[in-house]
């Protein structure tokens, strides 16, 4: 299929992606304007993914109180540059991930930050549950490797769903911005309280 100038002009005027590219993806869509988006919308991601390892020294430690001051939520979101750290976006992603704290209470940033010991401690709680469910012996260590990657994607930051947007993580959610952007982004850490907690708790 030709591809036209006012074609790519179009795309351009969806994404804002660069000239060059928006042809490469009406190439590689054969036209189809929705597939082209989706084409550069991977793209982004490819490039965020590939800025994950830039050193990310400034930022924000975004504070968050909700409820009337039930719950208080603080996090530090770290990009490369002070220009960035000062953007309205960058701020904005910072307020986003203290909402997100404070609405879904995860307990780590990523899943390699949880100690073996409580992975395995879930496993045999799935692996239980499913006994008691009657479910075949020959499905038993699916269902428990589901059900563990299940409590990661809800104790985790990253993989938990966005509450604005059910069809994406806050990991695409973060990415998504390190595209934007064009500066490797990375969630150092948090901190979330709430009123009556107990220190163990």
């Amino acid at each position: 299929m030709q591809i036209t100038t006012e074609m790519i002009k179009e795309l351009r005027a969806v994404t804002s992606a660069p000239f060059l590219d928006c042809r490469k993806a009406l190439e590689e869509s054969n036209g189809d304007m929705k597939r082209a988006v989706d084409w550069l919308r991977e793209k982004g991601m490819v490039t965020a993914a590939k800025r994950a390892d830039r050193e990310a020294s400034n930022g924000v430690v975004e504070l968050y109180s909700h409820g009337a001051g039930r719950v208080g939520v603080m996090v530090e979101l770290n990009c490369e540059t002070d220009f960035v750290a000062r953007s309205e976006q960058f701020r904005h992603l910072a307020h986003e991930l203290a909402l997100q704290i404070a609405a879904s209470a995860p307990r780590y940033i990523r899943p390699e930050e949880i100690p073996a010991a409580e992975v395995e401690h879930e496993a045999q709680i799935a692996k239980a549950r499913a006994l008691e469910e009657g479910k075949p012996a020959g499905v038993l260590e699916k269902i428990v490797e589901g059900r563990v990657e299940k409590y990661k994607d809800e104790v985790c930051l990253l993989r938990q769903t966005y509450i604005r947007d059910e069809s994406i993580t806050v990991e695409k959610l973060v990415l998504q911005n390190v595209a934007a952007i064009g500066e490797s982004l990375v969630v150092r850490r948090f901190q979330r309280w709430e009123l009556g907690e107990t220190l163990a708790s």
